[in-house]
């Protein structure tokens, strides 16, 4: 094998690089000619797998290439959980010439803005992130559309009446659907509750492979997870448990169980990231896609799901997309029995963005 050249570290991580020949343009420049493609990097929370958060990451960046042949030359490096890291490896992408740098996980948040701040020739763009700058643009995923419509499932197929929720991190990207998920649940069976643990890292799959186990033990007969791996879809198939998958369809591992997932495009906002770039017109943006833009999409339904409940999914599914539905319209309570979205009115954008509640059935905390 060849010796490593690469700038960036390899430990855990691997570096691909695809070239091509076309234009160069930087964040807000006007595009013009030249001999050397448009450098794009993109850095991943982890390491690739088959399926997962990663693994549609990269389909946007293979579709982005796809997109403009020739014309983009890009470098990704995976493995990046740590800030630290991640902050070295950003400014090491913009310093040689990236033009275009996508961050993929909530932990890039401060290292893309120390590095936004000292290369502001550099479009930066951040999925899951909160802050923006005069070259830091934000994507996110409306994921509580897509838990909604899960909880819907898992209500209707639950006899135990009990929901399994492993989550990566308590914050409100994942607190937020798994409120959802029990809220859908409940719309279709009131008595439903949901045994919620965290895992305090979006990888880890001995730990995560404990957590199913330990919520199958406990009663629960469906389970859910927002982590980087298929170790809960696996562990309820092997076990004869329902399971949700999240961001790929993940039956490859679930061929029996897995109910559905609700799965991440990122395609159309990687393409379009880079086409601004391109023609010089990039500037920094907030975006929240759900099922409407397609970004949030439904894996197939598992042959054993009634009739009438994938009809019910699927109406509710339109009534979403079209805004007619809202998961987070009230009345809801907490856990506490405080109210917090009246009847009659709807949790509003910001406050699902932070939300740092569990909704009323939800059995466990956010410590």
């Amino acid at each position: 094998m060849a010796p490593d050249t690469s700038p960036f570290p390899s430990t855990r991580r691997q570096l691909l690089r695809h070239g091509g020949a076309l234009a160069l343009a930087g964040a807000g420049l006007p595009a013009r000619a030249q001999a050397a493609p448009l450098k794009v990097g993109i850095v991943y929370v982890s390491t690739l797998g088959a399926v997962g958060w990663t693994r549609q990451h990269d389909l946007a960046r293979r579709a982005m290439e796809q997109a403009f042949p020739g014309r983009l030359q890009v470098s990704a490096v995976e493995g990046m959980s740590n800030p630290v890291d991640a902050a070295r490896v950003f400014r090491e992408l913009a310093a040689s010439g990236h033009k275009l740098v996508i961050g993929t996980s909530f932990s890039h948040m401060q290292p893309m803005l120390q590095a936004a701040a000292d290369f502001p020739d550099v479009a930066f763009e951040h999925c899951s992130g909160l802050k923006t700058l005069a070259n830091l643009g934000t994507f996110e995923a409306r994921y509580f559309e897509g838990t909604y419509l899960a909880g819907v499932l898992a209500g209707a197929m639950s006899k135990s009446g009990t929901i399994g929720f492993i989550g990566g991190f308590p914050v409100p990207d994942i607190v937020g659907p798994a409120n959802a998920l029990l809220i859908g649940a409940r719309s279709v069976n009131p008595a439903m509750r949901c045994r919620t643990l965290w895992l305090n890292s979006w990888y880890d799959p001995p730990k995560e492979q404990s957590a199913a186990t330990t919520l199958l033990n406990a009663g629960a007969d469906v389970l859910v997870s927002m982590t980087d791996t298929a170790t809960t879809v696996k562990v309820g198939e092997e076990r004869g448990a329902w399971t949700i998958g999240y961001a790929s369809d993940m039956r490859s591992v679930g061929p029996t169980r897995q109910l559905t997932a609700f799965t991440l495009d990122w395609a159309q906002v990687y393409i379009d990231a880079a086409r601004r770039v391109l023609e010089g017109r990039w500037k920094p943006s907030e975006r929240w896609l759900g099922l409407q833009s397609g970004v949030v999409k439904m894996a197939p339904y598992n042959p054993a799901v009634p009739a009438a409940t994938l009809a019910q999914v699927a109406e509710r599914e339109r009534a979403i997309a079209q805004g007619r539905l809202h998961p987070f319209a009230g009345p809801l309570r907490d856990t506490a029995g405080k109210v917090r979205v009246a009847a009659g009115e709807t949790l509003a954008e910001a406050q699902i963005r932070g939300i740092d509640w569990l909704v009323d059935g939800m059995v466990g905390s956010l410590g």
